[in-house]
């Protein structure tokens, strides 16, 4: 069992930018596939981007490459995502999310573990 808590969530002015952070207690956390998934308002939750256990190697849905950049602190037990240049249509509650296959690549995936969101605003 592995427990995620996000934080680094806020408002903010289209063109900015937050860091989104996620602590994981439990677990060995090196050994996790992990990612950041969205749902904003009225839509259903979506992949963002991932991060293998291995390599590590780095996964992004179209909408946001080259603007966010997933990475993780294995010693600290820690994912980030550092979120530039962002859109109103960035807005949604992002999560957490580890898993036990290698690396979470898509919408599709299917973590065993969520955490339980914080809201990113982004307003133009």
């Amino acid at each position: 069992q592995v427990n995620l808590i996000e934080s680094g969530g806020g408002s903010v002015q289209a063109g900015g930018s937050l860091r989104l952070s996620c602590e994981a207690s439990g677990g060995t956390f090196s050994n996790y596939g992990m990612g950041w998934f969205r749902q904003a308002p009225g839509k259903e939750r979506e992949f963002v981007a991932g991060i293998s256990w291995i390599g590590p190697s780095t996964y992004y849905t179209d909408s946001v490459k080259g603007r966010f950049t997933i990475s993780r602190d294995n010693a600290k037990k820690t994912l980030y995502l550092q979120m530039n240049s962002l859109k109103p249509e960035d807005t949604a509650v992002y999560y957490c999310a580890a898993s036990f296959v290698e690396a979470l690549t898509g919408t599709s995936s299917s973590p065993e573990f969520w955490g339980q969101g914080t809201r990113v605003t982004v307003s133009s």
